[in-house]
């Protein structure tokens, strides 16, 4: 997998040079032969799955304001990992333009970006964020290229981010909630084996909360592990939250959704009322700063020695 995603990182250099997209790059090396030291040029690129649900988007906004915040005079870039998302959109109407991770590298490269912080905004390190992480890091220090890229690290990544998060989940809960009703988080889950930070987070949860759950759409815990629960618990009403980053398919179809195999229909065949809400974490100022402190870790790296 390694020499594949190399081997399509030197094709796409290959294929941007030869259509004259790194012409400036070629003109700034000229430079520097004569003694003209390239200048210093930083810059942020969010790379998220991508999506398609009108709303959605809201998360993604609200991640951008906070770390626009937190970084003045940073510019700031926006990557798609998804090719079906990408394609999906520039169908439509009024067509939204989203670069591929390599792509908007590549395009950082021709502009002088000298060093880039990638922050994927996955919720744990599996598969997608790691095929990012290793697609930005073969831009790091690529002749006539950036001269370093950092990466920084998904919503849960360490013991720290977990206590962080169970506390700061705690503070989306609607504030209808009642005693004995229970609250559900429902992440994508994966085969991978980070699928750990989701029963991870469990067990921080319910250090501060007995009715606190987490549940994966793909992984494990499964719905047949928290119905298991929540019947054994006497459970008669539960708020489904997306532990996702936006609201989109799996939240609106797999959670919320009034088919009858969705978290919602199952549980409330089961006897358990279900309120869901319809709000990615990206959309919560405090679970968004976790992925903007891990910004800020990736940042501090730029300035240590390689």
């Amino acid at each position: 997998m390694r020499r594949i995603a190399h081997a399509t990182v030197k094709k796409l250099f290959a294929l941007l040079l030869a259509a004259g997209l790194l012409a400036g790059i070629a003109a700034g090396d000229a430079a520097a032969a004569h003694g003209d030291a390239k200048p210093e040029k930083r810059g942020i690129l969010l790379v998220a799955f991508g999506t398609s649900v009108e709303g959605a988007g809201a998360a993604y906004t609200n991640i951008e304001k906070l770390v626009k915040e937190a970084f003045p005079g940073v510019e700031l870039r926006w990557a798609y990992s998804s090719m079906i998302i990408r394609r999906k959109l520039a169908a439509e109407k009024n067509a939204v333009e989203r670069d591929s991770p390599a792509l908007a590298l590549a395009k950082m490269m021709d502009e002088g970006f000298t060093e880039v912080v990638v922050q994927p905004l996955q919720t744990i390190p599996g598969q997608e964020f790691n095929a990012t992480a290793e697609t930005a890091r073969a831009f790091s220090g690529m002749p006539k290229g950036v001269r370093r890229v950092v990466v920084g690290m998904p919503l849960l990544s360490s013991t720290q981010d977990l206590e962080r998060a169970a506390g700061v989940l705690a503070s989306i809960v609607p504030k209808e909630r009642a005693p004995g009703e229970a609250v559900v988080y429902v992440g994508h889950g994966t085969h991978h084996p980070a699928n750990v930070y989701y029963p991870g987070l469990q067990y921080y949860l319910q250090k501060k909360d007995k009715l606190a759950f987490v549940g994966t759409v793909e992984g494990s815990p499964t719905l047949a592990d928290v119905q298991a629960e929540l019947t054994r618990l006497k459970v008669k009403k539960a708020y489904l939250l997306p532990f996702l980053a936006v609201a989109g398919d799996h939240v609106h179809n797999d959670i919320a959704g009034d088919g009858p195999d969705s978290w919602k229909s199952t549980l409330t065949r089961a006897g358990i009322a279900c309120a869901a809400v319809l709000k990615g974490t990206g959309e919560s100022d405090p679970v968004a700063a976790i992925w903007v402190d891990h910004i800020k870790a990736a940042m501090e790296q730029l300035t240590t020695p390689q």
